[in-house]
């Protein structure tokens, strides 16, 4: 296969179509366009097994490509069944009535409130999250659905300093008038941002004519179920640089799946236990790659981001592969830190290429 030119893309109409902007840490937006120019042409269908923040599963869905989008954790799916599965269903305004309406079951409907009060919310904003999540169902269909967990996940982070909840000073940061200067929405209602961020959400909505699917599932477990998959992209947690995304996120996960089972501990209320991954410690990521590739063997091509600052060096996860795959490394300089996982300045984006062997 011959790698395709990104100049190429702005031939497809739908290359216009923008992503809604993201604030996810490790969010591979910004490197979009260099990772799509090792996309062989003739890739149809494409697996993104790491989600995250969705942005290369929605590029690829622009390109035209038939996506399978995975992630572990059901808010970053559900953006995926929004945006790459969902075809044409958008939030109209007899939706967004209905998503702010009362409370439908406030003896049900009382999670945020009860867990985030003057945590990260006031108690009118948290209540309104009770509200919103109580109406949730009411909307027609999954896609609809799936929008409006999104679009309010998305709004929350807005809300919130940095754009995560490994901390407690969100309230704090609130109170503080230079900070507020800088980022209006630190005291802006949540359903204001909601209503400002909806229409980015809906113009994102379109049917690229292929199949596109958003699973939810741990990536070791459905590997092995997929058939006729191209490429899969691989964007792992980087262990030792920001690998816990469900310490950062912890909150948009209890928003959506609206545990009645965890325990919630330490200052920033975070659920226990935890889901599984097995891809966020020393002690099992080695042993987790080595599955990953040896369940990813009847998949041609692989593309895996990486840093060099990360746990296994490249050294070692390229001895991984190479049982499995001819191998390069594509190096991205960080001129400076970006917030992102392993975004230090003078540190650098990796891209793994990895070619069926050729002997």
């Amino acid at each position: 296969m011959q790698a395709t030119q990104c100049s190429l893309f702005s031939e497809i109409d739908f290359m216009d179509i923008k992503f809604p902007q993201t604030q996810y840490l490790g969010a591979k937006y910004i490197h979009g366009d260099w990772i799509a120019g090792f996309i062989p042409e003739d890739a149809r269908v494409i697996l993104d097994a790491f989600s995250g923040s969705q942005s290369i599963g929605f590029l690829c869905k622009k390109m035209g490509k038939s996506v399978i989008t995975n992630d572990f954790l059901k808010f970053n799916s559900e953006i995926g069944k929004a945006l790459i599965e969902n075809k044409h269903d958008i939030l109209t305004p007899d939706d967004i009535r209905i998503l702010f309406s009362k409370n439908t079951e406030p003896e049900r409907y009382d999670l945020m409130e009860k867990l985030f009060t003057d945590l990260f919310f006031v108690r009118e904003e948290a209540a309104f999250l009770d509200s919103f999540r109580s109406n949730i169902g009411r909307l027609g269909n999954e896609y609809k659905q799936a929008l409006a967990f999104a679009t309010i996940n998305r709004a929350m982070t807005r809300k919130v300093t940095m754009g995560h909840f490994a901390h407690t000073q969100a309230l704090v940061y609130a109170a503080d008038p230079q900070r507020v200067k800088r980022n209006r929405s630190l005291i802006r209602p949540i359903k204001d941002i909601f209503l400002e961020l909806v229409g980015e959400y809906n113009q994102a909505v379109f049917d690229n004519g292929e199949i596109c699917i958003s699973r939810n599932e741990d990536i070791l477990d459905l590997l092995p179920t997929l058939s006729n998959v191209d490429l899969a992209y691989f964007d792992p947690p980087y262990c030792d640089s920001h690998a816990d995304y469900q310490g950062f996120y912890h909150l948009l996960e209890t928003f959506t799946m609206y545990w009645k089972d965890k325990q919630f501990v330490n200052g920033t209320k975070r659920y226990r236990p935890k889901k599984h991954s097995g891809f966020e410690t020393k002690k099992e990521i080695v042993d987790s790659f080595r599955e990953l590739f040896s369940r990813s063997a009847h998949i041609p091509y692989w593309l895996i981001s990486y840093n060099d600052r990360s746990y296994p060096s490249i050294d070692i996860l390229v001895e991984l592969i190479s049982p499995y795959r001819d191998v390069r490394v594509e190096k991205k300089l960080y001129s400076r830190g970006r917030g992102e996982k392993g975004s230090v300045a003078g540190s650098s984006e990796i891209l793994i290429i990895c070619s069926p062997k050729t002997h």
